[in-house]
């Protein structure tokens, strides 16, 4: 009140009261108001994310979380999409540890091109498509390096969504479940295709040719190269010949996801012959490879994403609009693991190595389904397991249902996702009997 006094001294006793009481009372009125806005604004802050929920957990990632709980030292991993030896552990293979050997101190740490390294997209799309193939000889392949299989179906996803306005995806159903994360993250509309057959456990070949068919022109149609995950279904080089001609009628895009080159069949050319037959056939195709699973690369995330185009032009106008959507996703690829591929690719020596390394991964997983199989077969089971042989692959589509996959954890230890997918990598001449045993008592006293 004495400030006030100074600033209104003309003033009467009286009307200096009346005018400093209101105006403090308005420094008071403001003072609250202020008060409540901090408090507002601190428990905003405090509960700004209260309403975000938790996400769904993976599947696949709750199956070794009970895994390692259980107390049980037999326990049974199958869950894990991971190649394991017959001891059950993790492989580095040595021709990835003699190109270690020979890459170390060679480079130095800079950044890679937002498109990779050169010489590996170079020796990809020479794996995937042929040393020779007219279209890489022709300069109508756009490629770069991505982050392992699913860097390289993102950006085929964001690619469709801004160059292939108004299309729809068709993904396999089953497939990985990822596949659908990813198209829908990139905001393109997708739904399923037939191809999956609970029946005979096999392709349902006509269900599939019939939504090819039925689908608008120019879709994009996701398929699987080789061991299909996780049904472990392949069609024959003759199916594909009539699914690649229903493509074609439809002018439909292929998109081929190809994360087990040489490890299904343990033959690379042979694991190709679906995207080069498309090829062969007119199609201009896109593909995705992974070198997770046939190099045991798995933490190194290197992959290959690629387009064939019309021509040379189009190629190049193809690949700087793929480097345009990788530069804010990414900004660029890792080195380390481009440096491992393209040296095991490129060296003579070990590329031979690696093939038969490779090879042997396949061979052993083949071995486990017969051995699983027979076992079954000698327990007298009535249902029929020979799709166990028929599928390829790292994994084995049981056709159990949950519930018995629930007994399997419960009353056995052993782990698998609820639709009764089998990672064969994880099976081993240790736990195929036990495996046997477990799968004929949960099964022996149902219909097949």
């Amino acid at each position: 009140r004495s400030a006030l006094a100074l600033l209104f001294g003309t003033m009467s006793s009286p009307m200096l009261l009346a005018a400093s009481n209101g105006l403090l009372g308005a420094l008071s009125s403001q003072t609250m108001v202020a008060a409540r806005g901090i408090a507002t604004s601190a428990a905003a802050s405090a509960s700004r994310f209260a309403h975000v929920p938790e996400a769904p957990r993976d599947p696949i990632l709750g199956v070794t979380e009970k895994f390692l709980a259980d107390k049980n030292p037999s326990k049974i991993n199958l869950g894990v999409g991971a190649y394991r030896d017959d001891d059950g552990k993790p492989v580095v293979l040595p021709s990835v540890r003699e190109a270690e050997r020979r890459v170390t101190g060679s480079h130095f740490m800079e950044y890679l091109p937002i498109g990779g390294l050169k010489d590996f997209v170079t020796e990809s799309v020479k794996l995937a498509y042929g040393d020779h193939a007219e279209v890489l000889r022709d300069n109508q392949v756009a490629a770069v390096q991505s982050l392992s299989g699913t860097g390289s179906c993102r950006l085929m996803a964001e690619f469709q969504k801004r160059y292939m306005p108004g299309t729809k995806v068709y993904i396999p159903a089953p497939t990985w479940s990822n596949h659908f994360n990813i198209w829908k993250d990139a905001g393109v509309e997708s739904t399923t295709h037939r191809y999956y057959d609970p029946v005979t456990r096999g392709l349902d070949l006509e269900g599939f040719l019939e939504d090819i068919h039925k689908a608008e022109d120019g879709s994009l149609f996701l398929v699987h190269a080789c061991a299909h995950n996780p049904t472990g279904v392949d069609p024959t080089p003759g199916q594909w010949e009539r699914i690649s001609k229903a493509m074609k009628e439809k002018n439909h895009f292929p998109f081929f996801d190809m994360a087990y080159q040489g490890f299904a069949s343990g033959d690379c050319e042979r694991d190709a012959a679906s995207i080069r037959q498309f090829v062969k056939d007119g199609h201009r195709v896109g593909l995705s490879q992974s070198y997770a699973k046939n190099m045991g690369l798995y933490g190194q995330r290197v992959g290959c994403f690629s387009i064939v185009c019309d021509n040379p032009k189009e190629a190049s106008a193809v690949e700087s609009q793929m480097k345009a959507i990788a530069r804010p996703m990414y900004s660029n690829p890792p080195l380390h693991g481009a440096l491992l591929v393209s040296k095991i690719l490129h060296c003579k020596d070990l590329k031979a190595q690696w093939y038969v390394e490779v090879k042997g991964m396949a061979d052993r997983i083949i071995s486990m389904r017969k051995l699983l199989r027979e076992n079954l077969e000698n327990l007298g089971s009535k249902w029929t397991w020979n799709h166990v042989t028929d599928q390829i692959g790292m994994f084995a589509f049981s056709g159990i249902t949950p519930e018995m996959v629930d007994r399997l954890a419960a009353e056995y230890s052993i782990y698998m996702t609820r639709n009764g997918r089998i990672s064969m990598a994880g099976v081993n001449s240790k736990s195929v009997v036990p495996l046997a045993k477990a799968l004929h008592a949960v099964t022996k006293s149902e219909k097949q």
